[in-house]
């Protein structure tokens, strides 16, 4: 599992979708999961960089797990999520930082994948951002944590990946697709 995570946690690096130590990333494994380390450089992930925990209950090895573990931990006990990315794509947070409850995708394959990304609030780590989320999640492939960044649910880490990629082609495409609007 920890070799798909390092795969796709290149790809986020790569693409810009978070910088270095920031982010993180987890697969559900029955009633634990496998997550990165606090501080975790995700473009270079190995075995000794994830962490396996309870999701049930906290667990010693919480002291060493990211910070968002609680977060990930209500995402998998409310929804069918078997894998979930944390990022910190610029457009994202650009958009939520302009006040919107949700973005509508511009783009045909943001509406087709998407629907609509809502956009949530809750401090960093607490039981209120986890259950904004997760209550999101419900019901959407992927949101929008106000002034933060994304978390992005699949059955896989792939399918994370591509939800987190599709909201931040569909932010940036608004952005730009807004300010010319207000140049015309």
């Amino acid at each position: 599992m920890w070799q798909d995570m390092a795969k796709f946690g290149k790809k986020l690096v790569e693409r810009g979708l978070v910088e270095s130590h920031f982010g993180n990333m987890s697969v559900r494994a029955g009633n634990r999961m496998l997550i990165t380390k606090s501080g975790c450089a995700l473009d270079e992930i190995t075995e000794n960089s994830v962490v396996e925990v309870d999701i049930d209950k906290p667990s010693s090895h919480d002291s060493i797990a990211s910070s968002e573990s609680p977060i990930h931990r209500v995402i998998y006990k409310n929804t069918t999520a078997l894998a979930v990315i944390h990022a910190h794509p610029t457009f994202s947070v650009i958009e939520s930082l302009l006040g919107h409850d949700k973005i509508i995708p511009p783009d045909s394959e943001g509406q087709y994948i998407l629907h609509e990304i809502p956009v949530v609030r809750g401090g960093f780590g607490t039981k209120e951002l986890a259950d904004n989320t997760s209550g999101a999640l419900k019901d959407h492939k992927g949101v929008i944590v106000f002034a933060h960044g994304t978390f992005a649910a699949g059955k896989t880490i792939e399918e994370a990946y591509f939800v987190t990629a599709q909201i931040e082609h569909s932010c940036k495409l608004k952005y730009y697709c807004d300010m010319a609007k207000s140049i015309r």
